[in-house]
């Protein structure tokens, strides 16, 4: 039986400094390393082996599956990266520490920015220190200035129905490394997850979620492997 398994990235530089991070690219921490390597030797201990990989176009991401691959002995897999499965775009607030941004604005505002469904933070000026649109990954993607979780939503899913969903239903146990917001938006797909609920679902980095599959649809269960 093909299983889904997804993993948020270890712990980033930035979420060591408590700042909005969303497209910024950063690199993990030593336990974030360590995370991401518990992650691998923890799917090879329950013999939870992926057969194909998937990963966003971000670092912090990318060595998460690297680094997991690598301790579960399954680095040689095919590994497809995509924008879509980037973090949500935290626009204007990219790069400001949380705290700080809380004393200025209010713990009320920043929660509505964090955790609302649908409300986006302030936009990313186009030319701003923290603006990736002359990344040369993103060449020829039109890089989003801000984002709500609805949005991230709405470029995962097509993403995961046209891409991942037809691995898992050939049968291949699939892992996808990506971030808190864009696993939320398959979470809440594949659980049926109330747009209210699903902002206040925590994920944890380093820690696999294994959705077991049948007849290439999700089976209803979902569990994190460190508890099977």
């Amino acid at each position: 039986m093909p299983n889904l398994i997804l993993v948020r990235h270890g712990q980033s530089q930035w979420n060591l400094e408590n700042r909005f991070t969303g497209w910024w690219d950063v690199d993990l921490t030593e336990k974030g390393e360590a995370e991401a390597k518990a992650a691998g030797e923890l799917m090879a201990a329950k013999g939870m082996l992926p057969d194909v990989a998937f990963t966003s176009y971000q670092t912090r991401a990318i060595r998460t599956l690297h680094i997991a691959l690598r301790a579960a002995c399954r680095l040689w897999i095919p590994e497809t990266k995509d924008w879509r499965l980037n973090e949500r775009h935290y626009g204007g607030l990219t790069g400001l520490d949380k705290q700080e941004t809380r004393d200025k604005h209010g713990d009320e505002q920043v929660h509505i920015w964090r955790r609302s469904f649908d409300i986006p933070p302030p936009v990313l000026d186009r030319g701003s220190e923290f603006d990736l649109s002359s990344d040369a990954r993103y060449a020829g993607i039109d890089v989003p200035q801000t984002e709500s979780l609805k949005d991230t939503i709405e470029r995962v899913l097509p993403y995961y129905t046209a891409n991942i969903r037809p691995v898992l239903a050939s049968g291949k146990t699939v892992i996808v490394s990506a971030h808190g917001n864009s696993l939320r938006a398959l979470v809440k797909h594949l659980s049926g997850i109330s747009d209210d609920d699903i902002t206040g679902l925590e994920i944890p980095t380093g820690q696999p979620i294994v959705y077991p599959f049948e007849g290439g649809e999700p089976s209803g269960e979902r569990y994190y492997l460190s508890e099977a």
